[in-house]
């Protein structure tokens, strides 16, 4: 059995990589953080049921005397990139689905993970449709010159654009250096009206709107057609399919990961 940590327990994502964890065949749930409802049963709070796990708001104390093989962190961005040097300087590998690192903290993740020869994975989304979008999108860039991203997130989201669009931008990126032949000089009569310029000169549009879970649409033109490629996310569900492959990809491979694409090739 994996040994499996939860730090973010009760947020929206933690909830559900907590019902995910407990009702797999292969993990076990020993380890859930939190800021909220400290000594509480996780199970109660979460699963209607007693697990007897108990909700921890010290971190590097339930990782020393928990010590799971793995911890999956959905949390805050202003704190991730602390609690990853945590994990690695513990030596316990991690999947990290919170997004908001910048390219410079992940960099570094990377390098103390291999230094410290363990095994780490950051992934933008663990929906596998949002994934296969991103795959989709990579393969669409090399046919068309002009490309826009336009992602839709629930109004509770603190950073923007999404982790998501970020990677997909990078992977579009990687067929060519810009993606706007043939547009126009432009003026903004209102700053930020055309989105924010990311890899590429793909142009991102950020909505927040309570409502939504998360969208992403990628639009490619070129002279005569338009081509969409878009993934709604429904509920939460969807991404602990990914959660998991990552948790057992970890549990077997001592190496950092950027994106869930590299386990779906």
């Amino acid at each position: 059995m994996i040994k499996v940590g939860v730090t973010g327990a009760l947020g929206k994502m933690g909830k559900e990589v907590i019902k995910a964890v407990y009702n797999a065949n292969d993990t076990e749930l020993v380890m859930a953080v939190d800021i909220f409802e400290e000594g509480s049963d996780i199970g109660s709070v979460v699963l209607g049921k007693e697990t007897g796990v108990k909700i921890e708001t010290d971190l590097i104390k339930a990782i020393q005397t928990k010590k799971p093989d793995v911890i999956i962190d959905f949390t805050q961005p202003k704190t991730i990139y602390e609690h990853v040097t945590d994990y690695i300087n513990n030596n316990v590998k991690s999947v990290i689905g919170t997004t908001g690192l910048t390219s410079e903290q992940i960099n570094k993740i990377k390098e103390m993970s291999e230094k410290n020869n363990t095994g780490c994975i950051i992934a933008p989304n663990f929906s596998t449709g949002a994934v296969l979008l991103m795959m989709l999108s990579q393969i669409a860039a090399k046919y068309f010159d002009n490309a826009e991203i336009i992602e839709l997130h629930h109004n509770q989201k603190k950073d923007a654009p999404s982790g998501t669009a970020i990677k997909t931008a990078q992977l579009m990126a990687e067929a060519k250096n810009s993606f706007t032949l043939g547009n126009c000089a432009e003026t903004e009569t209102i700053k930020g009206s055309r989105g924010g310029i990311s890899e590429a000169d793909i142009h991102i549009h950020s909505v927040r709107m309570p409502g939504y879970i998360a969208s992403q649409e990628v639009i490619f033109g070129a002279p005569g057609q338009i081509f969409k490629i878009k993934h709604d996310t429904m509920d939460r569900s969807c991404y602990m399919a990914g959660v998991l492959l990552a948790v057992r990809y970890l549990y077997e491979n001592n190496t950092f990961v950027y994106g869930l694409d590299n386990l779906m090739k």
